[in-house]
C-alpha cells in the first residue's frame, strides 16, 4: 500500500502534530488493516479457492484497480468542489455496502469480480481525500503531513497481513467478514472525528489531472515526466507479481498461507521500522538519481532470490531485500517530479506518478498470469529481471530534453 507523496526524510513526526493530523493517521490504519485483510490474498482465493486461472485473476485485479483509478480523478474533483467530510463517507458507504454483500456472494465469481470492482471505486474516491486533508490541515507541517499518514498506511498493512494469513488459515469467509467489519469501524470513526475538517483548502496544490491537463505549458518537462514514468511503471508491474503470481507460487510450492501473510507484516514493519535507515542513508547519498540506481539494484536482487526460493526464509530474505529498495525508490520519484514541476503544477505532476503506480499495478496480474498460465513462473522471473534494467535507463535519460537552466 506506498503513497507517491512520502519523502526522502525521516518519517518521525513532532510532538506538536496537530490532532487532526492524529485522527486521520488511526482512521487510516483502520482501513489499511481491513484492506490488508483481502488484498494480499485476492490472487490465492481465485486460483485456489474458485479455481480460476491466473491470467483471469489478473483482469480482475486490473478492471479493480481501473476503478480505483476513476474513484481517485472523481476523489480529486470532489475535493475541490464538494465536501471532503461528505465524500469520504459516501465512498466509504459504497465501499462498505460492497465488502458486505461481497461477504455473502464470495463464492459467485460474477460477484466476487463485481463487488471487487465497486470496492476499489469507492477507496479510489476516498484516499485521495485523505492525503489532501492531510495538507490542507497542517500545510505548515510540509511532508510530514503526508509522512504520517503513510506510515499509518504501512502499520495497517503489517497489522491486517499479519492477522489476515491466520484467519484465512481457518476459513476464507471470516477473511471477508474482518473486510467489511473494518470499513464499518472506519465508517464510524469517520462520522464522529472529521466533520470538523471540512474547510477552506488551497485549490492550486489539490487541483487533479482532469483539471489541469489542458493548461499544462510547459511540454519538455513533461515529457521528462512520462520517460521517468515509465520506469516506475515498470517497477510497479515487477513489484505487483509478489501480491499475485508469486503470491500464488508460494502455495504451489507448499508454504502455508499464514506464512505468505507474514512476508507483507515484515514488509509493513520494516517499512516503518527502516526510516532511520532511510535517513542515514539519503543524507550521505543526496542524489536522487543514485538512489534509484541504488534501489532498483536492490529491487533486481531481491527479485533473482526469489527466483530461487524454495521454502519460507528465502522468501524472508527475498521480501526483506525488496523492501530496502523500495523504501529508495518509492520516495525518490516524487521528489524529481516535483523538481520537473512548473510552477503551479505541483500537484498535476504528483497525480501523474500516483496514477502510473496505480497503472502498474493495474496491468502487472494481467501481464503476470498471462506469462505463468502459457509458460511458467520461470520465465516470469526471467522477464522481470529484464524489464528491471529499464529504470536504470530511463532514470538517466529523462531530462535529456530539458534545457539546462530549467533542470
Amino acid at each position: 500500500m506506498k503513497s507517491a507523496y512520502h519523502s526522502k526524510h525521516s518519517i518521525k513526526v513532532s510532538d506538536c502534530m496537530p490532532r487532526y493530523i492524529w485522527l486521520l493517521a488511526i482512521a487510516t490504519t483502520i482501513s489499511v488493516t481491513g484492506g490488508s485483510f483481502l488484498w494480499p490474498l485476492n490472487t490465492i482465493y481465485m486460483h485456489n479457492e474458485l479455481g480460476k486461472s491466473l491470467a483471469f485473476a489478473g483482469i480482475v485485479l486490473m478492471l479493480n484497480q481501473g476503478a480505483t483509478i476513476i474513484g481517485n480523478l472523481i476523489g480529486g474533483i470532489l475535493f475541490d468542489k464538494f465536501s471532503p467530510y461528505k465524500t469520504i463517507v459516501y465512498g466509504t458507504l459504497l465501499s462498505l455496502s460492497s465488502a458486505i454483500l461481497l461477504a455473502m456472494f464470495h463464492s459467485y465469481i460474477i460477484g466476487y469480480t463485481f463487488f471487487l470492482i465497486l470496492i476499489g471505486f469507492g477507496t479510489g474516491v476516498t484516499w485521495p481525500i485523505m492525503f489532501a486533508m492531510a495538507g490542507s490541515i497542517w500545510p505548515e507541517g510540509g511532508r510530514r503531513a503526508f509522512n504520517a499518514v503513510y506510515v499509518a498506511q504501512n502499520l495497517g498493512v503489517a497489522v491486517g497481513a499479519t492477522i489476515g494469513g491466520y484467519v484465512a488459515s481457518i476459513s476464507f469467509n471470516y477473511i471477508f467478514i474482518a473486510n467489511a467489519s473494518l470499513f464499518a469501524v472506519f465508517l464510524i470513526f469517520v462520522l464522529i472525528t472529521f466533520r470538523g475538517m471540512d474547510q477552506a483548502r488551497d485549490p492550486q496544490m489539490h487541483t487533479t489531472i482532469l483539471q489541469q491537463k489542458s493548461s499544462l505549458k510547459d511540454r519538455a518537462s513533461f515529457i521528462a515526466l512520462i520517460i521517468l514514468s515509465l520506469g516506475f511503471l515498470i517497477v510497479w508491474i515487477a513489484y505487483s507479481q509478489w501480491q499475485t503470481t508469486i503470491a500464488s507460487h508460494t502455495q504451489d510450492i507448499g508454504i502455508p498461507l499464514e506464512k505468505y501473510s507474514m512476508l507483507w507484516a515484515i514488509n509493513g514493519f520494516l517499512i516503518v521500522l527502516g526510516q532511520p535507515f532511510v535517513k542515514w542513508f539519503t543524507e550521505r547519498v543526496t542524489s536522487e538519481h543514485m538512489q534509484i540506481y541504488v534501489g532498483n539494484l536492490i529491487l533486481l536482487l531481491s527479485f533473482l532470490i526469489a527466483m530461487f526460493a524454495k521454502d519460507f526464509t528465502i522468501f524472508v530474505v527475498s521480501m526483506t531485500i525488496l523492501t530496502l529498495g523500495e523504501m529508495l525508490v518509492w520516495p525518490a520519484i516524487p521528489t524529481l517530479a516535483n523538481e520537473l514541476a512548473p510552477s503551479g503544477r505541483a500537484g498535476f505532476y504528483q497525480g501523474f506518478v500516483n496514477s502510473v503506480a496505480a497503472g502498474g499495478r493495474m496491468l502487472g496480474p494481467l501481464i503476470g498470469g498471462m506469462i505463468v498460465d502459457y509458460y511458467n513462473i520461470e520465465v516470469l522471473f526471467y522477464m522481470i529481471l529484464i524489464i528491471m534494467f529499464v529504470p536504470f535507463i530511463t532514470t538517466r535519460f529523462y531530462h535529456i530534453g530539458l534545457k539546462k537552466n530549467s533542470y
